[in-house]
């Protein structure tokens, strides 16, 4: 009987290690098409931009560009919507610039592909032709942690812009926004996933704020800070201010409702003031 445990023992033993050698889920995911599915909601946001310069101007917008455009997602789903519609998309960073062009500009037609331009330029200096849309999304602005770069950064936006143009942002607060706490959501894309949402330090001299997101999956595997960002949290009347300062003649905070459930329902619309919230997100235009 020892000798038989021995045996099933060792047995088990190496069922356990031929086991260990296949890739885990996390191994064999894809950060950014995770990102993607949990975070960047790209044909709402379009829906938002586009109707909304519609109501400001009184037209349909041709040129849009993406700073901090990543994967490009947004400028795909632009160029989708009407044939006259153009994208540029602006990152620094090499890598996922060749993601985007990979994955998300080869399912479109070729005519769609040769509407959209992928620079991989600072933001501070790229010359483009004249958008009458630029939109900064997913607080992508808050890298600029001091007064004078973020108000440069609204400046330069200002100087590119058509003479009609408009400035898409987006911008988080709320109580919890100040906290180091994690929160979990369950997306079902991809076989199924937790995306993990960590606050892990927030510092209020300087308003500093480092964040990760992680993946967990259905193995116990999980892609530990797919993504990393150090930004200042950036309040409403400060980002306000900085777009009046920059020069931009209107400024605008669109809010989200709620649904009969207590949960966001998705329609934002233009606010003169919000609501004491634990955590909120909202658009805001600039309009040139």
């Amino acid at each position: 009987m020892y000798l038989q445990r021995v045996s099933d023992t060792m047995a088990a033993g190496k069922k356990k290690r031929k086991r260990s050698t296949r890739p885990s889920l996390a191994e064999q995911a894809d950060r950014h098409r995770l990102y993607e599915h949990s975070v960047q909601y790209a044909e709402s946001e379009i829906d938002f931009v586009d109707d909304t310069y519609r109501t400001l101007r009184g037209r349909r917008a041709r040129l849009l560009r993406e700073d901090f455009c990543g994967t490009a997602n947004v400028c795909c789903e632009w160029v989708r919507r009407r044939k006259g519609n153009r994208a540029i998309g602006v990152d620094i960073d090499a890598e996922v610039l060749a993601w985007g062009r990979r994955h998300n500009l080869k399912r479109l037609g070729r005519s769609q592909r040769e509407r959209i331009e992928l620079l991989q330029e600072n933001v501070l200096t790229v010359e483009t032709d004249r958008p009458d849309i630029v939109s900064a999304m997913n607080f992508s602005y808050w890298l600029f942690k001091e007064r004078r770069q973020l108000r440069r950064y609204f400046e330069r936006v200002r100087e590119t812009l058509a003479d009609d143009g408009v400035l898409f942002l987006d911008a988080y607060g709320g109580y919890d926004a100040f906290r180091e706490i994690v929160e979990e959501r369950e997306i079902d894309a991809e076989g199924g996933f937790t995306y993990v949402w960590e606050q892990e330090s927030y510092e209020p001299v300087s308003g500093r704020l480092l964040c990760h997101i992680h993946f967990d999956f259905p193995d116990g595997s999980r892609m530990e800070r797919a993504f990393s960002y150090d930004w200042r949290l950036w309040t409403l009347p400060e980002i306000r201010e900085l777009l009046a300062e920059a020069g931009f003649r209107r400024v605008t905070v669109y809010w989200q409702g709620w649904d009969e459930d207590g949960e966001p329902d998705g329609i934002f619309e233009p606010v003169e003031e919000g609501e004491a919230d634990a955590g909120w997100i909202c658009y805001l235009t600039a309009e040139k």
